[in-house]
């Protein structure tokens, strides 16, 4: 009779790292701020729970732009990237229809969740991010609070475009601070001329590198 098979219900940071497709930091950083449920050993070793991974991959986009070859180009040879993090699918076809036409011909990517932004933003650090405040399951106040402790995203521009008036912004707790705010109707202009003064500037941004794969881990 063969031996049976048993599951870990946990996992370290490295192999979290692996099957989530993220740096071993960025992981860390998502342990201390509850994205994942994790627990430390006597040894004061993180141990990541496997289920909140999983629940994390069943979130993952299908495709994200390739963090090594990102990471390989050069701000003079690669396109501005952007990442739009709104969960109405309708406004998301509006920043792709008018994102398409700038004439830098930005790389744009879009999350429909918080949740997503953050997997998106862990495996390959956008230059500009957009972002809506009040989602489901997880707002934008704590994707950001969540971002502002990562030091990859330390040349990324952060834009809020939010129909929250600034009490209401204040009364979450306020944003971090360097965050241009632009009130719904979205500011297409506006957003625009941000994304053209990074592009002067050429503060681009360097996408972390994935971990290595461990030997011998495989996703389920």
């Amino acid at each position: 009779m063969e031996p049976m098979e048993i599951k870990k219900t946990f996992c370290t940071t490295r192999e979290a790292a692996v099957l989530l497709g993220v740096s071993v930091g960025t992981v860390q950083l998502w342990v201390e701020t509850g994205v994942l449920s994790a627990w430390k050993t006597v040894g004061g070793h993180r141990r990541v729970m496997r289920d909140s991974v999983d629940r994390l991959l069943h979130k993952k986009p299908e495709s994200t732009p390739a963090p090594d070859a990102l990471a390989a180009a050069t701000p003079e040879n690669r396109p501005l990237s952007i990442l739009v993090v709104d969960d109405d699918a309708n406004l998301l076809r509006l920043y792709q229809e008018h994102m398409s036409r700038w004439p830098m011909t930005p790389s744009v990517a879009f999350a429909s969740s918080a949740i997503t932004g953050l997997l998106m933003i862990g495996a390959n650090c956008p230059d500009l991010l957009v972002t809506d405040l009040r989602m489901p399951d997880m707002d934008g106040f704590y994707m950001l609070r969540v971002l502002r402790n990562t030091p990859e995203l330390a040349n990324t521009t952060v834009t809020v475009v939010t129909g929250l008036d600034t009490d209401e912004i204040e009364r979450h707790g306020g944003l971090p601070a360097g965050i241009e705010i632009l009130t719904k109707p979205v500011q297409f202009t506006r957003l625009q001329a941000i994304a053209a003064d990074i592009v002067k500037k050429k503060q681009f941004n360097v996408p972390p590198k994935t971990a290595a794969p461990a030997q011998g881990l495989s996703a389920p």
